[in-house]
């Protein structure tokens, strides 16, 4: 079992914590996770990418850091809003700081 679980439909990414660590293990198995997606096609990229669930700090780098190169736009849901919020733009479609459903 991995410290953090990682699996995505649909152009939205989930993820939750597995198997209690501390973050230097976290942040290995979910780099790890999301390179075993690459490879196998499952992160294809694309104009959007949505993310759910809960994120340490330093896991929140590891994924805007790998997926900020394949998709056009990032967006983190945000509890609070009831919405995503668009942390990483690279799409003319969407403005930083954009809440979208």
């Amino acid at each position: 079992m991995s410290t953090y679980k990682i699996e995505i439909k649909d152009n939205l990414l989930r993820v939750s914590f597995g198997e209690p660590a501390q973050n230097d293990r976290i942040v290995r198995d979910a780099a790890a996770r999301l390179e075993e997606m690459a490879a196998s096609g499952e992160l294809a990229g694309g104009q959007l990418l949505k993310i759910n669930g809960p994120i340490s700090i330093p896991v929140a780098f590891v994924l805007a850091h790998k997926l900020a190169h394949i998709y056009g736009a990032v967006a983190f849901y945000d509890p609070k809003l009831g919405k995503y919020v668009i942390c990483i733009t690279h799409n003319p479609s969407y403005k930083l700081g954009d809440l979208i459903d």
